[in-house]
């Protein structure tokens, strides 16, 4: 068997917090790493700095908001799609998927759906509507697979400090919630919920209110394993201290542990 830690990270802006996330990727060496809310066009995209580091590199990038992009340790990813299929209109870089490390890895970034109700809103549960198709594709292959990445939905009251001031909020919506479970019901497994039942654990400090020297958060990164993979997850957890760290991200990484057939 060999070890293999699967992380996700919302970098909010991957110039801004580039030093983060290189002090990051220098201290906790993850294999795989799916980076969300690039907020950089394809050119400005760090890859001379990541190979530097160890890592090879794919990503769609996109100015000013959105892009993903997905890292491999010693590795390049080998890109599978990029983009949900079901709507070529749509001009969003938010989904990633790749091949890295003997595990198929889809890397999202769901859209927020503030202010709701509205447009916004309506696009989030469409691309949800979007992901969840592709999602149960994946979950028949049997090949290992990850979706991971920024959900941007807070599953249950357990995944949020106090939910009566985020009533009115996209990612505490009924719809957003039902969305979520029903992409579970197909089969995925919530790894941290699967390593943590009980706990509150949360992935997101906003910045206002002092919300992380009062660990206000909340839980919105999320990585789920198809059954192929989840039977192989050994541990999980939240990079807390990079939340911490100056001119952090509002966001932390989320990761995954998993012990893996040495010819996966």
């Amino acid at each position: 068997m060999q070890p293999l830690r699967i992380a996700t990270f919302n970098v909010n802006g991957i110039r801004a917090h580039l030093p983060n996330l290189l002090e990051w990727l220098d201290r906790e060496h993850p294999d795989i790493v799916c980076l969300q809310e690039l907020k950089a066009l394809d050119k400005a995209f760090p890859i001379g700095e990541f190979e530097a580091a160890g890592y090879g590199a794919i990503w769609h990038g996109q100015a000013s908001w959105n892009g993903v992009a997905i890292l491999g340790r010693d590795a390049k990813p080998l890109e599978i799609r990029r983009g949900l299929p079901g709507d070529p209109d749509d001009s969003h870089s938010r989904y990633l998927e790749a091949a890295v490390h003997g595990v198929i890895v889809g890397c999202l970034y769901l859209p927020n759906g503030n202010p709701q109700p509205g447009p916004k809103f309506d696009y989030k549960l469409a691309w949800f509507e979007r992901l969840i198709s592709h999602a149960q594709g994946l979950l028949g292959d049997q090949h290992p697979v990850v979706l991971a990445g920024d959900y941007n939905v807070v599953p249950t009251d357990q995944d949020i400090y106090n939910p009566r001031s985020w009533l009115k909020d996209a990612l505490l919506q009924p719809e957003s919630r039902e969305c979520y479970q029903r992409l579970l019901a197909q089969g995925w497994t919530d790894a941290l919920r699967a390593i943590y039942p009980t706990e509150r654990i949360y992935t997101l400090w906003d910045y206002f209110r002092q919300h992380w020297q009062k660990n206000s958060g909340l839980r919105i990164d999320h990585l789920l394993l198809n059954p192929p993979l989840a039977e192989h997850l050994k541990n999980a957890g939240v990079d807390a201290w990079v939340r911490n760290e100056p001119h952090a991200s509002d966001h932390a990484p989320t990761w995954i542990e998993l012990d893996l057939p040495a010819d996966a």
